[in-house]
Parts: C-alpha cells; sequence; structure tokens
C-alpha cells in the first residue's frame, strides 16, 4: 500500500509537469527560432524510515530538442537563419553570453543591433553598433557591412561581424528567458563553419500535431495515476473496516 501511494503520488505530479512543458512547447509553435523543451523521468528510492519498498518518479535532466526548424524567405535585410547547427551569441540581461536560434533582428535607439527581446547581438570584441539610416547587409559568415545614407552602392564598410558558435548541444543548458548557456557559465569558442541565410527566419521546430498527441496522453497518464490513488484509498478503508470486525 506504501508503495503503491508513492509511485501514483509522484507519477501524478510528474504527468502534471510534463503536461506544462507540453503547453508551453504549443504556445510557441509559431515562435522565430524556438526549441521545444523535453522531459525525462527516471524512478528513484525514498531514503528513510521504513522498508526499502517505497520509489517515486523524478526529473531527469530536462533538456530541448535542437533539430532545425523550416527556414522562410522574408527578404528582410536584418532577418537571419542559421543554416544547419549552430547559435546566434548574443548578450542575456544577466550580462552573460547566451545563444539563440532567433535571428529576427533589429536596430536600437542607440543603434545597438539586437533580437526582437533586445538582448545584443555579440560580435567577438562584444555588442555590435551600426549608425542609424544605413543600408545593412549580412554575409553568410556573419560579416556586418554597411552603406552610409547618401552614399553610392560600392561605398560598403565592414563594422564587425556576429559571433557564431557551434558548442556541443550536450553542454547547453536553456534559461528561464529562452535563451542557452553553456553549462559552468564560460562562452563558447566562434565557429567558422557555422553559416547564416541573410533575409530569412527559421521556424519553431514544435510539431503542434505531437504536441496535442503528447498533451492527450500527458492526461491519460494523470488520470491513471489518480485512479491508483483512489484505489489506494478504498483498499485502505477496506482493511480498516475488516480490522474493526475483527477486534
Amino acid at each position: 500500500m506504501d508503495r503503491l501511494i508513492y509511485v501514483a503520488m509522484a507519477g501524478a505530479e510528474q504527468a502534471f509537469n510534463q503536461q506544462a512543458v507540453t503547453a508551453h512547447n504549443l504556445a510557441n509553435a509559431t515562435t522565430t527560432g524556438y526549441r521545444a523543451e523535453t522531459t525525462a523521468f527516471r524512478t528513484a528510492p525514498v531514503i528513510g524510515p521504513g522498508l526499502p519498498t517505497r520509489a517515486y518518479a523524478v526529473d531527469s535532466t530536462p533538456g530541448a530538442d535542437f533539430t532545425p526548424g523550416v527556414i522562410q524567405t522574408t527578404g528582410r535585410n536584418l532577418d537571419i537563419a542559421v543554416q544547419g547547427a549552430g547559435f546566434i551569441a548574443v548578450q542575456g540581461a544577466d550580462g552573460t553570453e547566451a545563444y539563440t536560434r532567433n535571428g529576427n533582428l533589429q536596430l536600437g535607439q542607440d543603434g545597438q543591433l539586437q533580437t526582437r527581446d533586445g538582448a545584443p547581438v555579440l560580435s567577438d570584441g562584444g555588442p555590435l553598433t551600426l549608425p542609424s539610416n544605413a543600408r545593412v547587409t549580412i554575409a553568410r559568415d556573419g560579416t556586418v557591412s554597411i552603406i552610409p545614407e547618401g552614399a553610392p552602392l560600392n561605398s560598403v564598410t565592414v563594422v564587425g561581424r556576429i559571433k557564431l558558435v557551434n558548442p556541443p548541444t550536450d553542454t547547453l543548458v536553456k534559461g528561464d528567458d529562452g535563451l542557452f548557456r553553456v553549462r559552468g557559465g564560460a562562452p563558447a569558442e566562434a565557429d567558422p563553419n557555422v553559416a547564416i541565410v541573410s533575409g530569412a527566419l527559421e521556424g519553431s521546430n514544435v510539431n503542434p500535431v505531437s504536441a496535442m498527441v503528447d498533451m492527450i496522453a500527458s492526461a491519460r497518464e494523470y488520470e491513471l495515476h489518480m485512479k491508483m490513488l483512489q484505489n489506494a484509498e478504498s483498499n485502505a478503508q477496506q482493511g480498516t473496516q475488516l480490522l474493526a470486525i475483527n477486534s
């Protein structure tokens, strides 16, 4: 009985948490460059007094699905999409270096190149700042060039190069801000093999149909665990009645 209660209770909790993760993925099915979150569970023994028969389910290193999304052409100069593996380096709100696949870029009021969420885009020398009213082009290797307003088309000036990285995905941790960081906090080295497509954006890699199926499966698992708890309560009540009769 004791073991049944712990298994059902922990299973119901993790099924509920899995529903929350799936709902979050569904909500970001159209978010540019979004990487679906994944969940994994394992069984662990309950440490404490009593017989070693109790167990419960725990999260086992939640991660992300790094499958590339579909690249769609937009024709906008400040839209970029990472082709294949790799990430765009940005500066998080906490000042640390972080990584994203969302290449929907814009110029801030101070001319700083940043994501739509306001995270500054990094080069090897820090955040990139561009002059206002200039025509911006971004090359395949991340090189950012400008043509000043009113200048001839051959007056191209290179202002920097976006830092593109490709750290091992098993070393990346996704933060609450949606950005990835290397476990331990060390910045990743720039990778010259990472390529981008200018004038395009990468879509989310969430499959809405699969996510809906996962949502239904999690709901049924939760109901199953709750029925187990109800059965445990019913068994306990019947056991109490039998003890009362025998006494």
